[in-house]
């Protein structure tokens, strides 16, 4: 039983070796030779047969299972070449080439059957049977144009990568071109806003003026001002578009300049409103609009007659520290309405206090953890720095909402105006 086993397993041995087309035209006797001859080796999943660069003793045929050709095994380069199945060799050229030198390394992809022919016997069978040689050749050029036509594709892939990489390139440049190129229109815009607002603070007997305002944005929709009306009368208003941004700057840049244009013309704020109300209506396209305070101070009284059009209320700050809101009437925004309601008022500065205009930036600006300001907040504030110049007020003031905030972002445009009465009102 044992002999005749042994007799399959070599008559089996013998027919896989004769479907390999190196071998399938040698003579029976070669073939029987071969069987007697080879030796078979083993590979699991994963194991290398051998590594480029190795001295060469051997070539293999794969019996069952499949192995893959591999360049620069074990580095961030690694490559396969290729993958050889059963019937296919490999390890010929380094028992072809001058040295012995693997080419590349071999590994296993599959639990794999290998047969194994030495230097030797490789050299015994070719002096045999010369047209095995042949028979390689054929394989080597078929192999050379397989890994030639491989060479081209992958250049080709790197041409096309590089070309998509070379447009991204350009993409991301032009883009950081037309950033810049925006960051510069902005400072523009900034500095033209900017340049719309008053240079310096005015000079009125008796008075102290103070004014800060900070965009959320490059640009905002803020604006202050102060119009000298004499020697003793001074016109101060206060604004604040419903947007942020280059548009927003813009419809402030048109109602600042309404209003300076009416402030000459007009008797009194409530008309000064009005007229700028009714420009703003015609040259409107976006709907944007405006809440503006317009007011006209008297030194020699101490009184600020004004006109709202649904700003914010004035807070007043008595010499002690004592904050009041002035009194509240309804007063509805420029830009909406043909003939909108003003809210007009009479206040008196008292001796050695303060009067507070400002935009609901500082009001509504956010902790990080979403709490407001708030006017509660401003209130005390503003009667604790009733005393101090009123630019440092103003100052004190927005260096508080800053610190507030902290890592939260500033979400609206924040503007500050203080009157501080140094020796007169009542």
């Amino acid at each position: 039983m044992l002999k005749q086993a042994k007799i399959l397993f070599v008559k089996d041995k013998l027919e896989l070796l004769a479907r390999v087309p190196l071998f399938n035209n040698l003579p029976a006797q070669d073939l029987q030779q071969l069987v007697s001859s080879l030796q078979t080796c083993q590979l699991e999943a994963g194991a290398v047969l051998f590594r480029e660069g190795e001295q060469g003793e051997a070539f293999y045929v794969v019996q069952a299972g499949q192995i893959e050709i591999i360049k620069a095994l074990g580095t961030p380069y690694e490559l396969v070449l290729a993958r050889r199945l059963p019937g296919e060799f490999v390890g010929e050229m380094s028992l072809l080439a001058p040295g012995g030198l693997r080419t590349a390394s071999v590994r296993a992809t599959t639990r794999t059957t290998l047969w194994r022919m030495t230097r030797g016997e490789f050299n015994t069978l070719l002096h045999l049977q010369p047209m095995i040689a042949y028979k390689m050749v054929h394989v080597l050029a078929d192999r050379l144009n397989e890994a030639h036509n491989l060479s081209i594709s992958e250049l080709q892939e790197k041409n096309q990568q590089l070309t998509m990489a070379y447009e991204e390139l350009k993409s991301a440049q032009a883009q950081i071109i037309e950033k810049e190129r925006l960051e510069k229109e902005l400072q523009v815009a900034y500095d033209i806003q900017m340049s719309v607002l008053p240079r310096s603070l005015p000079a009125l007997p008796g008075y102290d003026f103070g004014a800060r305002l900070v965009p959320a944005r490059s640009v905002g929709g803020d604006f202050y001002d102060f119009v000298a009306l004499g020697r003793d009368r001074m016109a101060i208003s206060i604004g604040d578009v419903t947007d942020k941004g280059i548009p927003a700057a813009i419809f402030m840049a048109q109602v600042h300049a309404l209003l300076r244009a009416e402030t000459s013309k007009s008797a009194s704020p409530r008309q000064v409103l009005r007229n700028a109300n009714r420009h703003l209506l015609d040259m409107n396209a976006r709907g944007l609009f405006a809440t503006v305070l317009f007011g006209i101070l008297h030194a020699h009284t101490g009184e600020f007659t004004y006109a709202r059009a649904g700003h914010d209320l004035p807070i007043l700050a008595s010499a002690s520290g004592q904050v009041t809101l002035a009194p509240k009437d309804i007063g509805q925004p420029l830009g909406i309405l043909d003939n909108p309601q003003l809210d007009e008022q009479v206040l008196k500065i008292p001796k050695n206090g303060a009067l507070l205009l400002y935009t609901d930036g500082i009001t509504d600006g956010r902790s990080p953890k979403g709490e407001a300001f708030g006017l509660a907040r401003l209130k005390a504030m503003l009667g604790h720095i009733t005393g101090l110049p009123a630019q440092h007020a103003c100052n004190e003031m927005l260096d508080k909402l800053i610190s507030f905030q902290g890592s939260a972002p500033q979400e609206d445009d924040v503007t500050l105006v203080v009157i501080r009465s140094k020796n007169t009102g009542i």
